[in-house]
């Protein structure tokens, strides 16, 4: 309903935009061009904020908070306090997660209707170039935003029975705790998930094709991530290729290419997530598209004129955070406004595994290729030197990609709380900042946004709790 007109049912309605998916990108395009005099249609299948509220971000981090504690518990005679970890009881888990996705849900939901926003909740299909059908109703629209987001993905031949073979979507609603398990995939999500089990009590195998964990990051995070995950007792298998999985009386057997075979409970497919676009009607309607992506320009534009898109979708970055700035520069673009391109490169990016990686910029290998060996320069700053991550028992490191006499191009941090750090790394490398010049920002003592600053000022040639 909007305006007290049932528009679904009125011809004659034709919103200025009409978005597919509300997801992160669609309901982030959605409010801004509500806030910006546009009238606005969302069309979403399932519950308002997509795969993010509900089967990813926020229900993940839950479970990673709900492991910290425990494993705070099996540790706190360290720090003097007498506590004693007597098991996980899944059942407060899961509650304790639905109860923060079902206030964030409900906030959202207020949101949307507070901007005006008509929400048509139902199976949508792009008809036109300038429509969608929902419901048995045409939706018309000067302009049609694709949003309809992403899956987990399996590989050919490995069927996910949601049983002992499952997904990231069957992982958040386990309702019991496993002996074992093999995670295949050493990506943000395998990583996430191992750390939540081997802090639950459960004994972890990840088997990674390539030849690091997060392989997307820096090498030396990489490294320092797999050092830590040792050292907890998670194992990992990199270089191996998955070859099959057989069924056993209790679970499951994997088999890689090499020739190594491991039991386990359950196998987690966790390889990535492609996007949600067959039998939607894109290509029928003329949007380009590859491997069921939709193609798009910087500015979210694709081949047709009226029509964008945004999210996983797209064949960008697959975060929450990426949907939010591309549905915001889609709605600012229809409104007339001038948005600047999304630099990819200066997108934080953190996985909230135990420790934690965050980092924004490129690698060092990246740097190297694009400028030259010489004109890299590099700082490593531990963690041992900074008080509060010795206080917080964290090990670590901070590194520092520079050009030579320019700007920091890369942050890359590993350790706890490392995520809360990244703010303002982003905002070194967004705004092309020198090494002197975050090296002259006084950060308060003792905290761990302390410890960039003392990167920085080692890298600036001056440093404090750092040796030369």
């Amino acid at each position: 309903m909007h305006g007290g007109r049932d528009v679904a049912n009125d011809a004659s309605t034709v919103f200025d935009v009409v978005i597919l998916g509300g997801g992160s990108g669609g309901y982030a395009a959605a409010l801004r061009a509500a806030q910006l005099g546009l009238s606005v249609a969302l069309v979403e299948k399932g519950e308002l904020g997509g795969t993010c509220l509900h089967r990813g971000c926020i229900p993940t981090k839950a479970l990673l908070h709900a492991a910290e504690i425990a494993d705070e518990t099996k540790e706190a005679a360290e720090f003097g306090v007498l506590a004693t970890f007597q098991g996980i009881d899944i059942n407060g888990v899961h509650k304790y997660k639905d109860d923060v996705i079902a206030g964030l849900y409900k906030g959202l939901q207020g949101l949307v209707a507070s901007r005006k926003v008509t929400f048509i909740q139902g199976e949508g299909k792009l008809s036109s170039q300038t429509s969608v059908d929902v419901n048995g109703q045409r939706i018309e629209g000067r302009h049609i935003v694709l949003a309809t987001g992403s899956v987990p993905r399996s590989i050919p031949g490995l069927e996910i029975d949601g049983n002992r073979v499952i997904s990231s979507d069957h992982a958040l609603k386990l309702d019991r705790i496993p002996k074992s398990v093999v995670i295949l995939g050493g990506g943000v999500i395998g990583v996430e998930f191992a750390s939540v089990w081997k802090s639950f009590g459960v004994e972890v195998t990840i088997v990674e094709a390539l030849p690091h964990l997060v392989p997307l990051e820096d090498e030396n995070s990489s490294k320092l991530l797999e050092r830590a995950f040792r050292k907890r007792g998670i194992k990992f298998e990199l270089k191996a290729r998955f070859s099959g999985v057989e069924y056993t009386e209790t679970g499951v057997r994997v088999s890689t290419e090499n020739g190594k075979q491991i039991d386990a409970d359950l196998l987690l497919v966790a390889i990535g997530r492609g996007p949600v676009s067959a039998g939607l009607g894109y290509e029928e309607n003329g949007v380009a598209m590859d491997r069921g992506y939709v193609l798009v320009d910087e500015y979210m534009r694709t081949n047709v004129p009226t029509i964008s898109a945004v999210g996983d979708l797209a064949p960008t970055l697959q975060l929450a955070h990426v949907g939010f700035a591309e549905g915001i520069l889609v709605a600012e673009r229809l409104a007339g406004l001038k948005p600047v391109p999304i630099d990819y490169d200066g997108v934080p990016r953190v996985t909230y595994s135990n420790p934690e990686v965050a980092s924004v910029g490129i690698s060092e290998a990246k740097a190297v290729e694009l400028y030259g060996k010489d004109k890299v320069v590099t700082l490593k700053y531990n963690l041992a030197g900074n008080g509060k991550s010795k206080i917080l028992k964290t090990a670590g490191e901070i590194k520092l990609v520079q050009v030579k006499d320019g700007a920091v191009v890369g942050v890359h941090m590993v350790g706890a709380r490392m995520g809360e750090q990244v703010g303002e790394a982003q905002l070194i490398y967004n705004w092309e900042a020198l090494p002197a010049e975050v090296a002259q920002l006084i950060h308060a003592h003792p905290t761990q946004s302390e410890a960039l600053g003392e990167a920085h000022l080692a890298l600036a040639g001056k440093p404090l709790h750092a040796h030369d």
